[in-house]
């Protein structure tokens, strides 16, 4: 037997998630039966998409239990293995986030390659799910072509920064937002054309305009609200929007009123599509190909928040919605 902490959900959150919604508990972490693993994580994700499964209603996942542990991805190394094809020190992936240390079936983990100049953590941002998420996003459904113009919100996020420089690798003209100059001045160091700090830039509208004055063929949504009434706004006839998350909505109250100008959709033919990753897991050997070559050659790069110590995962996942993070958020253990 061996401890863990993990993170419990004592209630659930109105408005933004605070400290009040979660508590720390010491369990005890049984040794592996038959076709069982040990495993003690050494890194765990916090991502925008969980604050929608502390809501009390169907989803495309299950809700969190109140009461129950947390869960998301996380990396870690097997402890104690009593199942084949996982060694002691192997470096696996679950979705047994929020937790020190865990016991569960082999069937449960994936076993991931050790890849060279690219640290384990990277697996659970610009070649995990987030990648993932933004690669096919883009290329599946915004379908953009060489000379196009992308519009990203959230740009300087696990996924928005992943959309901007393979829109930027496909040749296209790239005009992206975020919440900090710090932020927009990275984005601008990995070649997109327009970074705009929406907090300080007066009207969005004007600043996307004043970028892009001809207007955008591809808009990638992570944010909703003001920015995709934005984007409908600017949209040239025939422009595909990918619809991936609102963030901006995530913790109201009272439903977000929809854009106002939802009518260009149809004088413009747009095509909007909204998606969750797991749609496309059959392009992942295809995606970590294409990263890690991206990566060798320098044309992608990646940032990432890091905050130390498992008691510090609620407040690493309330700073996903006050811009506290550049790249992936992540918690290390």
């Amino acid at each position: 037997m061996t401890q863990s902490r993990e993170i419990r959900l004592t209630s659930r959150p109105v408005g933004t998630p605070a400290a009040a919604n979660f508590e720390i508990a010491t369990v005890q972490v049984k040794a592996p039966g038959p076709g069982e693993v040990m495993v003690r994580n050494t890194w765990m994700s916090v991502d925008p998409y969980m604050r929608g499964r502390m809501y009390d209603r169907p989803s495309y996942v299950p809700p969190f239990q109140v009461g129950e542990v947390l869960q998301g991805g996380a990396l870690g190394e097997v402890v104690e293995s009593n199942a084949e094809g996982f060694a002691k020190g192997d470096l696996v992936s679950s979705f047994f986030g929020w937790r020190e240390a865990f016991t569960a079936p082999a069937s449960t983990l994936e076993r991931l390659p050790r890849v060279a100049n690219v640290p384990d953590e990277a697996f659970l941002g610009v070649l995990g799910m987030p990648g993932l998420t933004g690669y096919a996003g883009l290329l599946e459904i915004g379908q953009p072509k060489e000379g196009e113009t992308v519009f990203v919100s959230g740009g300087a996020g696990a996924v928005g920064s992943v959309v901007a420089q393979v829109a930027r690798i496909k040749g296209c003209k790239v005009v992206a937002t975020a919440g900090s100059d710090a932020k927009c001045d990275w984005l601008r160091s990995r070649g997109v054309d327009h970074a705009i700090n929406y907090k300080t830039c007066g009207n969005l509208l004007d600043a996307v305009r004043a970028a892009v004055p001809k207007g955008i063929d591809v808009y990638f949504d992570n944010v909703g609200g003001e920015h995709l009434e934005v984007a409908i706004e600017m949209a040239r006839p025939g422009a595909r929007f990918a619809e991936c998350g609102m963030i901006a909505s995530y913790n109201d109250t009272e439903p977000t009123p929809g854009p106002r100008n939802i009518i260009q959709v149809v004088g413009k033919s747009l095509r909007i599509r909204g998606f969750i990753v797991t749609e496309f897991a059959a392009l992942r050997p295809q995606f970590l190909k294409d990263m890690m070559g991206w990566i060798a050659d320098g044309k992608l790069a990646w940032e990432q928040t890091v905050m130390d110590g498992v008691d510090k995962a609620p407040d690493a996942f309330a700073g996903l919605f006050s811009g506290g993070n550049t790249g992936k958020m992540l918690v290390k253990l």
